[in-house]
């Protein structure tokens, strides 16, 4: 007979840290609630790296789920699901379309955005720059937001008029405080933006990642390309896996400096990089606190004696692994710089690790690094304590992040 749930997760997620302490008390795995789902959250590393890494471990839910039918029409979080990606496929599936995304985000790709992003940075900071001097400002909404916006339209070739529509939608498929019927409006809502975009694009083809899918879809003869469905799903992907997260992660990273400017002072005195910074905050704040679902192909005995059933669910519950004591000792919960291993789970294990990755890194050092250089005695306008989180159990930032700019000297 199933284990019944040992907690409730919080859709608003307003004490995560907490939430996690308590996940990790369960032990690896816990029975968990999450928003009338009964579902495995594993925490422990060890047992998250190897269920990520097993062939008896499956994302395609309409393959491997029992329960998928019925939880797909009324479950808030269906699109995590529901989606027809390789996030959410399994085996042979999941390499052929992982191929055909490949090659959009190849090394040469990302090394030709960089020019793009600095240029970007320059000007958002520029903008900053404008502002009087010590005014309050939401650095979150007027930096850490447009960047990866930016971005990403660049590199999927979405027109500027366009972009501000998607944040919304997207915007929508993180957050955990929606029922299902406003969770499915939005879908819709995404979708026609999605299919707008393809039209467009189909028409008129440039050198943009969704024009390279396009043809794809198009142009593969022998039945191994997208159907129309991944080809939208993909899009999907792309976008939202390369905006929400990347916003995150300069919106925590920012947030850690100022918290403790001794941190700041590691970087000055050269004992640590921005490097450094991304990697210490994709694992003390990952952008996804936790990503919807994984389904057991087979029983799993676990190490207390145990069993995930074959058809059960698993909540992968990265934030909480990531500051597990077993991997990073007593100080886990600690933000350093220059702590030597900063080994983490924010961009996923095994053949789902994120090909954004490299993009995502670029973007935040190059980010935090102008950002600091511009405006080296930045300061929160507000206490720490003050800082609302995210109403979401997925995503991991903040509402707002106000700052006071002070520039340079050297800039007057």
């Amino acid at each position: 007979m199933p284990e019944e749930p040992t907690l409730v997760l919080d859709p608003e997620a307003t004490d995560h840290h907490a939430e996690h302490r308590a996940l990790r008390g369960q032990g690896p795995p816990a029975r968990v609630d999450v928003l009338g789902l009964t579902v495995w959250s594993v925490t422990d590393p060890a047992l998250l790296k190897q269920l990520l890494t097993s062939a008896q471990v499956s994302k395609d839910g309409r393959a491997h789920w029992p329960a998928f039918a019925e939880t797909v029409s009324t479950w808030p979080l269906a699109l995590w699901i529901a989606v027809e990606s390789m996030f959410t496929a399994y085996g042979g599936d999941h390499r052929r379309l992982r191929r055909m995304v490949a090659p959009a985000l190849s090394a040469r790709r990302i090394q030709d955005m960089r020019p793009v992003v600095e240029s970007i940075v320059t000007g958002l900071l520029d903008d900053l720059g404008s502002r009087p001097a010590g005014d309050s400002v939401d650095l979150r909404e007027h930096f850490a937001y447009p960047l990866p916006i930016a971005v990403i339209g660049r590199l999927m070739g979405v027109p500027d008029s366009r972009l501000q529509g998607f944040r919304s939608v997207v915007d929508g498929v993180f957050d955990t405080t929606l029922t299902a019927e406003e969770a499915a409006a939005n879908t819709a809502s995404l979708y026609k933006a999605l299919d707008e975009l393809i039209a467009d694009k189909r028409a008129e083809p440039a050198d943009d990642m969704t024009s390279l899918l396009i043809a794809a879809r198009d142009h593969e003869g022998d039945g191994s390309g997208f159907t129309d469905g991944e080809l939208r799903d993909t899009l999907l992907l792309m976008i939202s896996a390369g905006y929400e997260t990347t916003v995150n992660v300069i919106d925590q990273a920012v947030t850690a400096l100022l918290t403790d400017p001794g941190q700041l002072g590691h970087l000055r005195a050269g004992r640590a990089d921005w490097s450094d910074v991304v990697e210490e905050t994709l694992r003390h704040e990952p952008a996804i606190k936790h990503l919807p679902l994984r389904f057991a192909l087979t029983d799993i005995p676990l190490p207390d004696g145990r069993t995930i059933a074959r058809g059960e669910a698993i909540l992968a519950s990265y934030a909480a692994a990531n500051r597990h004591p077993d991997w990073h000792g007593p100080t886990a919960d600690r933000f350093d710089v220059t702590r030597p291993t900063k080994d983490h789970l924010a961009f996923g294990h095994g053949v789902h690790f994120c090909l954004g990755a490299p993009l995502a890194r670029l973007e935040v050092a190059t980010a935090l690094r102008l950002l600091f250089d511009r405006f080296p005695d930045l300061e929160l306008a507000v206490p720490a304590a003050e800082l609302r989180p995210l109403p979401t159990l997925i995503s991991n930032g903040h509402l707002s992040l106000p700052v006071r700019l002070r520039p340079n000297a050297r800039d007057h």
